[in-house]
């Protein structure tokens, strides 16, 4: 039973990306994530969690590989008439993930506005791209507590995510930039003042 509900759900992701599909031979089909590797981020979460759940260690790294050519810069601005005295309370640098494929660089800032929002801002962000990262408040580089704050902006460049009031920065004190379908860091920044 099993057995067979794995291999309709390959079915079910084959279909739902087959602009990525490229035929090898008549008899032999592989994936590959060149032609349109949209199709991958175009999926529902939910989807793009089966997908990633019934693919090979092959397949995921093709995804990350063609993602990892493409850039997408976001330059957001920070009013600074906005900003309150105490504006940055606290701040880190990003790291890679150790791995010698995903690599982050860039500051990661705390700001506080006078009317009582904050805000985590990423400076001049430069991280591999993936296809479906996030930007987490974590404990630690292991997303298993963590406040979300939305998916990555771009992957380039300067942006802004507002942190929901009550989260405890002094417990949350790491960004992570994390792919959530395939469950990979790509960097962090641990926060300190």
């Amino acid at each position: 039973m099993k057995r067979n509900i794995r291999t309709i759900l390959r079915l079910i992701v084959i279909v739902a990306l087959l602009p990525s599909l490229m035929m090898v031979t008549k008899s032999q089909t592989t994936f590959a994530a060149s032609s349109d590797p949209q199709a991958f981020v175009n999926m529902t979460e939910e989807q793009r969690a089966q997908a990633a759940k019934n693919m090979t260690q092959n397949e995921k790294e093709m995804i990350m590989n063609e993602f990892s050519k493409q850039n997408a810069t976001v330059n957001e601005s920070m009013n600074e008439t906005k900003m309150t005295n105490d504006t940055m309370t606290l701040m880190g640098n990003f790291v890679d993930a150790g791995d010698g494929f995903h690599k982050a660089e860039g500051i990661a800032k705390v700001i506080n506005l006078a009317d009582g929002r904050t805000f985590l801002r990423l400076e001049n962000l430069k991280t591999t791209n993936g296809p479906d990262l996030y930007v987490y408040l974590s404990v630690g580089k292991d997303p298993s507590d963590i406040v979300n704050l939305g998916r990555l902006k771009g992957n380039i460049g300067n942006q802004n995510y507002e942190i929901p009031a009550g989260a405890d920065l002094s417990k949350y004190d790491t960004v992570l930039i994390w792919c959530k379908a395939f469950s990979t860091l790509f960097g962090s920044a641990k926060l300190s003042s």
